[in-house]
C-alpha cells in the first residue's frame, strides 16, 4: 500500500506594505507558524497615488523582517489575488482584521475570491489589541509631519526612511 504524502499548507498574505507596521509583523509571525509556506505578496494597488516606498524597497525590507522564518518568501504580486495564490499553490489567503469596519469590506473581498477561485479558502486573523489602531497610512502622516513612529514600525523600516530623508 502506497502511503500519501500531505500536501503542505501554502498560505499567501497579500498586501500593499507601504510602510510595513508592527501589525502586519504580528501576523506575519503567527500565519508563518500555521502554514508549511507562507508567501507575503507585495503588490501595487492602483487606487494608491502616494506610495512611499518603492515596490523593491518594500520587497526588501521585508525580506529583512522575515529572515528568521525561512518559511516566510516576499514576492511580487501582481494581477488578481487569487491567481496570484493558484500560481504559487496556496489554498488559503490571509487577512487581518482591526475592527468591525474592516469586516465588511474583507468579508465582500473574501466571498468575490471565492466565487473567482472556489478551491482557495481565506482565513481572518483579528490584531493584536495593541496594534488594532495601526494603519500604514496614519503612520506615514505621522512620519510626514515629522512625529515618532519607532513604537509603530519595524527597525529595517526606520532605517529606509532616514535613508529617504537624507535624499
Amino acid at each position: 500500500m502506497t502511503e500519501l504524502t500531505p500536501r503542505p499548507r501554502v498560505a499567501m498574505y497579500p498586501g500593499s506594505f507601504d510602510l510595513l507596521t508592527k501589525g502586519h509583523m504580528d501576523l506575519i509571525e503567527r500565519a508563518h507558524g500555521l502554514f508549511d509556506e507562507l508567501y507575503v505578496g507585495v503588490g501595487v494597488n492602483p487606487r494608491k497615488k502616494d506610495w512611499l516606498f518603492s515596490l523593491e524597497e518594500r520587497l526588501s525590507i521585508l525580506n529583512e523582517c522575515t529572515e528568521q522564518w525561512p518559511n516566510v518568501k516576499p514576492r511580487k504580486m501582481e494581477g488578481l489575488t487569487v491567481q496570484f495564490a493558484k500560481e504559487i499553490g496556496a489554498r488559503f489567503i490571509i487577512r487581518g482584521l482591526r475592527a468591525v469596519s474592516d469586516f465588511e469590506f474583507e468579508l465582500q473581498l473574501a466571498l468575490m475570491n471565492r466565487r473567482v477561485e472556489p478551491a482557495i479558502e481565506t482565513i481572518f486573523l483579528p490584531s493584536e489589541a495593541r496594534h488594532i489602531f495601526l494603519s500604514s497610512s496614519m503612520i506615514r502622516d505621522i512620519w510626514r509631519h515629522g512625529g515618532d513612529i519607532a513604537e509603530f514600525v519595524p527597525e529595517a523600516v526606520l532605517v529606509a526612511l532616514k535613508r529617504k530623508r537624507r535624499h
